[in-house]
């Protein structure tokens, strides 16, 4: 199957995202649950995966292989998003309202890799 234009958004997304982890890590240091090792290894490693995902979408060899790379990174992103719901420090001064709105997006971010995982 060829790209279509949501592909392209979903892996200009994704690699835009995976370059922001090198351009400006500090907003992803401050997320990273105290219980990970290695913070500053685990965020470019993360960002790193975003791209090579990103770029795999595009190409139907690669694409497959691709989502399921996403939807394992996007469920190991809970791990972030839920220890930020803890609050305090673990929020990094995200306002509450955008924690609990990050749980639903996160599912409709893998029900849209999903979709494409033929």
């Amino acid at each position: 199957m060829q790209a279509t234009w949501d592909l392209y958004v979903m892996a200009v997304m994704y690699m835009f995202a995976g370059l922001m982890h090198f351009i400006k890590p500090k907003p992803y240091l401050k997320v990273m649950p105290q219980f990970l090792p290695a913070h500053k290894t685990l965020v470019l490693l993360s960002g790193i995966a975003e791209v090579i995902l990103g770029v795999g979408i595009l190409f139907a060899e690669t694409r497959n292989l691709s989502i399921v790379g996403i939807v394992a990174m996007l469920v190991v992103f809970f791990l972030v998003h839920f220890n930020m719901l803890r609050g305090g420090k673990h929020a990094a001064g995200v306002p509450l309202w955008i924690l609990i709105l990050r749980i639903p997006l996160q599912f409709l971010l893998i029900w849209w890799a999903v979709v494409y995982w033929i």
